[in-house]
This record gives structure tokens, sequence and C-alpha cells, in this order.
């Protein structure tokens, strides 16, 4: 299969997984190009490619995404190299940590691919860019978001370093996400596969990492993606997505977040300030959250779940409210830290656009205007939103395009 050409800005050909041609009209962008379907299936002892002069450098997780991005590349004949990331470097006595196994996975869809696999340990940025946020959040009684961070600090840029290292101008994931480069620069756009796009999680990308991103996957959906793994017989195509945070596994969240903070346990009480019981410490809850609060039932109250409402550092105080639909839970609006645009400027503001609260939530019309002088936003819903959490990120859509977004900083009512 011959790879898919066209011309640069500078006006050589080269693969269209490699790059983008400006659009001729700078309104609508030039979604970047994805190769079509291999028909051919690997023979079964490929002849194994140089680690050398790669162009790319494909983070190769040892799921079905990734590998399935690396042999797209490698059948349209771009020069890449396989590494894997290790991102957590804690002895893992209890078996908790998938990375070994993920490690194997990897190394066996290199070897079906022919495609040597290297490794690097990016344990040490992680720690320090992601991990100690992480724990700051916590403490201040928020509820961060560690994988937005992991893909701008770390995917993205130590691992994008790691790449120039060894002499590529790039790094290709599996992430369900497209790009385009227009006059203005570079886009991030939606996947199209909506239940699958990972837009999100992206939204705090420069242009200079944005430039150097490639996301082979775009213009598939997940189960095209599984029926290629399929059919080039690579034995990770049924692997189970992996989910939640990378570095807790599959261990239960507030145990592990019991290692690295105190539990400081204060009142639980009903948002009419009803006392019902005692908190463990309010950075083992979230906004929204109904499991674990240890009410159940009560005589004096009817059969529906309690749901955590606030959380009030300052008292030391949680507050539950009952029934998902309570008034509580529902916010119209919400301000913001400092809002990174993707595009590098702010756009005008007030703005209509769309807004996601959280991953696969669906878009929901706002209204967006500067809040002081600092680049925060106050962000006017349409709809009231539901468990609006501080410490999460307002994700902000025009269309297609991913326009950027902003950590939050409180919800309004």
């Amino acid at each position: 299969m011959p790879p898919l050409q066209e011309a640069g800005p500078d006006g050589r050909r080269r693969s269209a997984l490699w790059d983008n041609a400006c659009c001729s009209d700078p309104r609508e962008p030039v979604p970047e190009p994805v190769p079509h379907r291999a028909s051919a299936r690997p023979s079964d002892a490929p002849a194994r490619r140089p680690c050398a002069a790669a162009d790319v450098v494909v983070g190769v997780s040892g799921g079905v995404d990734s590998a399935v991005a690396l042999k797209r590349l490698c059948a349209h004949g771009v020069a890449v190299r396989a590494v894997f990331m290790k991102n957590w470097d804690e002895d893992d006595a209890g078996g908790h940590c998938a990375a070994a196994q993920d490690l194997a996975d990897a190394r066996a869809v290199c070897d079906a691919l022919g495609v040597t696999l290297g490794t690097v340990n990016l344990s040490h940025e992680y720690w320090e860019r992601v991990f100690e946020v992480f724990l700051a959040e916590h403490r201040r009684g928020r509820t961060p978001n560690p994988d937005v961070l992991c893909n701008r600090e770390v995917k993205f840029r130590a691992f994008l370093d790691h790449a120039h290292a060894l002499g590529a101008r790039a790094v290709a994931t599996g992430h369900y996400a497209r790009r385009a480069r227009t006059a203005r620069g570079w886009r991030l756009l939606r996947a199209r596969d909506e239940h699958k796009d990972q837009t999100y999680f992206l939204h705090r990308l420069d242009q200079e990492q944005l430039a150097a991103a490639r996301f082979p996957l775009g213009d598939l959906h997940k189960h095209e993606v599984r029926a290629e793994a399929r059919a080039a017989g690579l034995a990770v195509h049924a692997k189970k997505d992996s989910t939640g945070i990378c570095f807790i596994g599959e261990r239960r969240f507030d145990a592990f977040l019991a290692r690295w903070l105190p539990r400081e346990p204060g009142p639980m009480v009903s948002v009419d300030g009803q006392a019902l019981g005692e908190h463990r410490g309010l950075a083992f809850y979230t906004l929204g959250q109904r499991q674990g609060l240890g009410i159940g039932g009560r005589h004096d109250a009817g059969g529906e779940p309690w749901y955590v409402a606030h959380k009030d550092p300052a008292r030391n105080t949680l507050v539950v409210a009952q029934g998902r639909d309570h008034p509580a839970l529902y916010r119209t609006a919400l301000v913001t830290e400092r809002a990174h645009w993707i595009g590098g400027d702010a756009p005008a503001l007030p703005l209509a656009c769309e807004a996601r609260l959280r991953h696969r939530q669906p878009l929901t019309p706002c209204r967006v205007l500067a809040r002081g002088p600092c680049g925060g936003l106050e962000v006017r819903f349409r709809d009231p939103q539901w468990a609006v959490t501080p410490g999460q990120s307002v994700v902000l859509y025009a269309g297609a395009e991913c326009l950027g977004g902003a950590v939050i900083e409180a919800a309004c009512a």
C-alpha cells in the first residue's frame, strides 16, 4: 500500500500521516488525513525495522489503540520507532499495577509488526509534574484530573523531548482526536467517534505540541480499530480498555489516597444543616459522589440516595443532598482559573459556544465572559449543570473544534 502523499507548505511531497497541507480557505480546517485500512495481513515473521532515523516515535502502551496507531503508520511507510512509557515507578507488591503485562503486550505487538520496541522511564517527570499537583489539589479539597496534566506535561512534553532526542520530529499516540492546520495555526478537532473522543483530555496542548502530535485513529470508530487489530493478527484486539486513573489501577481510590494524605474527619451535614454523621476527610470525596457516604437508610428520611453537594474546607464540613435531582446539586454558572486557548490568543469575549464539564458528557450551550485581568473566565450555562466540581476542567468547543479550557475554581448558583 503506497503512502498517501500531499504537498506541505514548503512544496515538498510527503506522507499524509506526516503533515497537513494549509487550507485554501482559512475558515475551513483540513482534518488530519488517516490512511485507508490495510488490506493485507503482515506476514508471520516480518522483517524487523531498524531503530535509527525515525520520523515519528509512537507511544505503544500495550493496548489496542496504540497498537493500531503503530500499525497504520507502518502500513503507510512512515519511519517509526516504538517506545513504551513507564510513568509510575512505585513498587507495587499488591499487583494492582498492570505495567508489566502492558509491556509484554506492547512487545508482542511490535514483534508482530516487525518494529523494535524501546522503553523510557518518565516516572520522575510524572511524579513532579502530575502526581504532586494531584495531591496538592486534594489537600485543598478539590478534585483534579491528572489525565489532563499527564497529556500536557508527560506524553506531549517529556515524551516529545525524548522523541526529539532520538532524532524524531513527532510523536503518535492512540488518542481519539483529530487536528487541522489553517492560516491561524493548528486546531484540535473532536474525533469521528463521539463516544471515544478524547479532546477533553487534550485541551491544554499548545501550538508546538499540537504541531508535533499525530493521531492516526481520529477518523475511526472503536469497533473499526478492533477489527483492524484482529485482521492484522494482533492479540490485543480484544484487550479490555483501561479505565480510571493510570497510577491507581484496580485498587480502591480512597485506600490508595490514604497512603499519601492523612484522614481528617469532620461533620457531615444535610443542605439544611442536619447532622448526619462524620466524613473521613474532604479529600476522599468528590461532588456528585453517591457511594461510600455511610448514611444508608434513615427512618426520618425518604428512600432516595444521598449525594455530595458541597465541600467546605474552612469548616472541614461535607454537605450532602438527598436525591439526584436535588437543586443543591445543580449550578447555572462557574468561574475558572486562567484559561488555556489552543490557538494561543483568547477569542473575542463574550463568546457563545458549547462546553463539556467531564469526559463523554454531552456538549451544552454556554456563554463565556472574561473574569478580571488574569485570564479567568465566567461560564454561564443555558441549562443547569449537575455536580460542577472545582479542580475539574471546563472545556470549550465551537462546532468540531476544541478551543481550550480552564480549571474550575468555583460553581455559582
